[in-house]
Formats: C-alpha cells, structure tokens, sequence
C-alpha cells in the first residue's frame, strides 16, 4: 500500500498546531510535519514571550535542527498557547503539545484544549497517569485508543481528548521485550545511556556534558519502571488498569551523545526462550502501523545486528528515519536468563516522531473526525 493509499484510508486532510513550537521537541515536530502527507501545519503557539513575534524571531538563535527552518514556517506569526486557546481550536483538528510547564499547568492547559473541541496529542508526562488517558505505543498497544469514549465522557467533549506518548527512555527496551511477553517475561533490569537532546539541550548549549557522564536525570527511573505497566495493562470500564508485571528496575544516565537513548538489558523468563526463538520474534514482531503503512512507521520495527559491537549511537539512531528500534550483544547472563543492548532515537521515535505516528494512527481510526 502507498502513502497515497494510505491518506485514502485516513479520508482527509488535517490542520494542525503545535503547542510549545519554540522547543526541542516542537522544533523536531515542524521537521517532520514539513510536507507530511496528511497533516498540515497552520497554527505555532508558544509562550508569551514568544507571543506575536514571527516564528524566526522567536526562535532566535535556538533552532537545533540539522535542517533549515522551513520558509513557510519561518513567517508565521506564533500564538500565545495559553491565552489564544480558542482561537487556536478553531484553526486546527488537533494540536500536538511539548511544552516546559508545571505538571498541573500542564495539565490544565491540555483539557482546556480538549474542552475546546481540540484534540490534543501530548509529548508530555502530566496525563501519562491519568486513567482514562491512553498512553499509546502505536505498534503495541493501539487499542487503548479505545478509552478515549470514556475521557470524552468525562470531560463532557465531543470531538476532544488528550492521547499522550510514553517517556523516551523506554522506547529503546519496552519494544525489543514485547515480542517476547509471550515466553513470560517475569523480571528486567535497564540501564539507559540517554542522549542530551533528551534534556532539550546541544553541546553549545550544555557545554558540560562534553567528556561528561552524569550519573542521575530526575523522575526518570520511576518513569522507565512504572510506564510500561500502563502501556502493558488493559482497559477495565472507564479506565486503563495497569499490567501485574514484569518487575523492572532501572539506571539512567545521562551521556555525551546529542542524540540516541541505548539501554543495556537484563530479562528472565517464565519459560525460557532459546536465542534463535528471541531473534526469530524480533524479526516477525509488526503492529497495526505496518498493516495500514501508516507514513512515519518503520517497514522492519525491531532490527538485530549480529556485528558485536553493533548498534551504535551515531551509526544507527537514523534507522528508518529514527523510527525503528535496533538491538546486539544477545547473549546468556550469569544472573537473569539473558542480556542485550538496544537503541532508538530520542527525538524521532521517542519523541516528536512517536506523537506523529500516534497522530496517524488516530487519523487512520477516525478520531479527529469532526
């Protein structure tokens, strides 16, 4: 199926908007939505200070992208994203949201969009936890979309709601062990080296991190150990219960690579799998993104490289456009059944990336339909 096609399965064309568009993440947001097939980009809000300014000059000197600004993009006039909701809703079918907040204002500001009618898909962690608010990875969980008849209820929307992405840290090892929940993963350990770009910073910028290693990124352990309980639980009425297990403790650190999150895994097994079953899992495993040929999602998701020293940062983050996931090193451990290290793009899957393919799919489902 071409792109095309795919666009004749969503059914139409979309305005969108981008909360927090002065960002890291929302600067990745514009160079994806940038002649995307089905999306297109109308409306750039950010904070006051940036309120009424054209989007070059309230980027200023901060644009981090490897590519240029786009042209278009560059004379819009950004919007302030508190005080110009409404207007912003009538402009656009759904916004996609990143923004530096306080979590309750966050919050706030997320249902205000969706009480406006106005879809919200967030890259932010305030709603991660709200029970009827899907916290979706579109290759494993794409059915709790499904909570949304219920979040709407509760907000008394028609068309609105928030959908929100997971954190980037487990984007790199969360994927790599859901094939492999059917042997009965019962017990992980990841350690995460996670790039700067994470914390929306360069070298230029954080200066620090070069030949640094920072040994603590707050919030993100728990991030990384309770976030995919949710994303592994099911919907019970009118909410998403969390998954039993597996039990997962984690390390994450902050390295001095701009981008690409690699996770070095220890997993045990209820019924251990041999080698060749795990890899043989990895290359079958595909979700609901490949069956439509969504535009963002990766032709091969999970990738194994047989090279020992493979994946590595700088070579394979760009897998796919950032979209995939790549593993290496699969081998027994002394102490759990085996280990690997695994890698994906913090701002392309984990991030911007992972919100637009969650967007399409949504698309595709019908649920921005007015």
């Amino acid at each position: 199926m071409s792109n095309s096609d795919v666009k004749n399965c969503a059914g139409k064309q979309y305005n969108v908007g981008i909360i927090g568009a002065t960002g890291m993440v929302g600067q990745r947001f514009i160079t994806l939505l940038d002649e995307h097939p089905w999306f297109n980009l109308k409306v750039l809000a950010a904070s006051p200070r940036s309120a009424g300014k054209k989007y070059s000059e309230a980027i200023g000197n901060r644009w981090s992208m490897t590519v240029p600004i786009p042209s278009d993009v560059a004379d819009m006039t950004v919007l302030d994203a508190t005080a110009d909701i409404d207007k912003i809703a009538s402009q656009v079918d759904f916004v996609f949201c990143a923004v530096d907040m306080k979590k309750d204002e966050i919050r706030a500001l997320e249902e205000a969009y969706a009480k406006a009618e106005c879809p919200v898909v967030s890259n932010n962690s305030a709603h991660r936890h709200t029970p009827d608010v899907p916290m979706i990875v579109p290759e494993i969980n794409p059915e709790h979309a499904e909570i949304i008849a219920a979040q709407r209820k509760r907000l008394g929307t028609k068309r609105g709601f928030v959908a929100v992405k997971s954190n980037c840290s487990l984007q790199s090892y969360v994927p790599a062990l859901h094939p492999l929940m059917k042997f009965g993963v019962t017990k992980v350990l990841a350690c995460t080296y996670q790039a700067i770009s994470g914390a929306g910073k360069t070298f230029e910028s954080w200066p620090e991190m070069v030949d640094n290693v920072i040994p603590y990124i707050g919030g993100e352990e728990e991030k990384s150990e309770i976030e995919p309980l949710k994303i592994w639980g099911h919907i019970e009425g009118d909410k998403i219960v969390d998954a039993d297990g597996p039990a997962i403790t984690t390390q994450c650190l902050r390295v001095p690579a701009s981008d690409g999150h690699m996770a070095a895994v220890f997993v045990s097994f209820e019924n251990k799998p041999s080698i060749d079953e795990i890899k043989q899992a990895w290359k079958d495993f595909s979700g609901v993104p490949q069956e439509l040929n969504l535009p963002h999602a990766p032709k091969q998701f999970l990738n194994y490289f047989e090279e020992p020293d493979r994946p590595q940062t700088r070579l394979d983050r760009n897998l796919e456009g950032g979209m995939a996931v790549s593993m290496g090193r699969l081998r027994e451990d002394s102490q759990y059944d085996y280990k690997f290290v695994c890698l994906s793009h913090n701002t392309l899957r984990g991030a911007a990336g992972g919100a637009v393919l969650m967007a399409e799919l949504l698309a595709a489902k019908g649920y921005f339909e007015r």
